[in-house]
């Protein structure tokens, strides 16, 4: 058994660890070892010496995220268990060795156990993000895991950290392979084709967290004329146009994202005239739109990504709703949602609540909506729930 570093808590605040959240805050902490650095694994003790969890330090609020709560070595042992946990999950819901999809998320944080590491696989390629210092010192060993565990699913593990580590910590961190190495970024999604962007994306490449929103629209296209507001690269749009849409369409702020919806359409449908893409702020975009639209998409990227931002957040959400309701026809059906952690599905649902009696329109709830499966959460961290989408009919 490894001999780690010790963090011990203030009475009483074992309470949480004891329910099996996987955060230490620093609040929590009374005292700890003084030699212990940024990504350092550590034992942490109770105010009465009994040991309670192991996982990784790091300077911030979120002092320690857990990766066990046995006294054990985090070792290749551990890293090969934690990702077989994580593939057999996803073959139960037969998510991985799937022909018509080989794109899908092997490792969602605290949802599979592991706080700070995002895995996502396209294909031959699996793209790993690191969260937190700790899994970015481990990166090697885990991507050795990981190809081990896929017993010849990925050949190459693409590190794709650069924006997600905390800056102060000052790692010089580079995004690459660290196994293999392919230039085929292609990848197939309920039978659609894509091209994702690891290199430069936003994400790991392409949100692979709407798939099964995206094929819902599907289902509701037929004969639409669709807008889909924040495109990225494009996902909304193509499964619109394989739904039988009238017309398609895409805009976003990003240049470099438009050029990949256009992609991404030309891969999918070939010389398709119904699509059109507009690199363009959305709000101005909306302000100007023609009120044709029988179908509209809003996925924006996150307003909040801290509670201080969340009463702005919600201001955006209900601002961008509105106009929404007021550009959509008669009859009309949104996808509307919200990917900020910090705001609940209460709050989301208020914001559009209040744009839709702004706008006097007399609209009905259709769908909930929420992350696929495999971006599992993890029952004794509710924060984990972060998508949250209303698919709405509007009289």
């Amino acid at each position: 058994m490894t001999q780690y570093k010790s963090v011990y808590l203030k009475r009483g605040k074992e309470e949480s660890l004891k329910r099996f959240h996987p955060w230490v805050f620093s609040g929590a902490i009374a005292k700890m070892d003084e030699s212990i650095e940024d990504g350092d694994t550590v034992n942490v003790y109770t105010s009465e010496d009994k040991f309670i969890a192991v996982g990784h330090y790091q300077i911030g609020s979120i002092a320690v995220r857990v990766l066990s709560f046995e006294e054990r070595s985090i070792d290749r042992d551990f890293w090969e268990e934690r990702l077989s946990e994580a593939l057999k999950m996803r073959l139960a819901i037969g998510i991985a060795d799937n022909y018509e999809n080989n794109t899908y998320r092997l490792v969602h944080g605290e949802g599979d156990s592991l706080p700070g590491l995002v895995i996502d696989c396209y294909g031959k390629t699996a793209v790993m993000q690191a969260h937190s210092v700790g899994m970015h010192i481990n990166r090697t060993d885990i991507a050795e895991a990981l190809v081990k565990v896929m017993d010849g699913r990925i050949d190459n593990v693409f590190y794709k950290s650069e924006t997600t580590l905390p800056y102060k910590a000052d790692l010089g961190q580079e995004n690459g392979f660290i196994i293999g190495g392919c230039t085929d970024n292609t990848a197939v999604e309920n039978g659609l084709k894509f091209h994702v962007d690891w290199l430069k994306g936003q994400k790991t490449g392409f949100f692979v967290d709407q798939r099964e929103n995206r094929s819902l629209l599907e289902k509701y296209a037929k004969g639409k004329n669709v807008l889909n507001m924040f495109c990225y690269t494009g996902g909304f749009s193509f499964y619109a146009m394989r739904g039988g849409a009238n017309l398609v369409h895409s805009v976003d702020s990003s240049a470099k994202a438009i050029d990949l919806t256009n992609a991404n359409v030309e891969l999918n449908f070939p010389g398709d005239e119904r699509h059109q893409a507009y690199c363009e702020d959305a709000f101005k975009f909306l302000d100007n739109a023609e009120d044709f639209y029988d179908l509209i998409v809003l996925d924006p990227p996150a307003f909040a990504k801290h509670r201080a931002a969340l009463h702005n957040a919600l201001k955006g959400y209900t601002r961008l709703n509105v106009k929404a309701f007021e550009r959509i026809k008669h009859g009309g059906i949104l996808f509307t949602f919200s990917c900020s952690q910090v705001v609940t599905k209460d709050n989301f649902r208020n914001a559009v609540f209040t744009a839709a009696a702004i706008s006097g329109r007399n609209v009905r709830i259709l769908h909930q909506l929420h992350q696929p499966a495999d971006h599992p959460i993890n029952i004794y961290h509710p924060e984990g729930e972060y998508l949250k989408g209303l698919v709405l009919y509007v009289e």
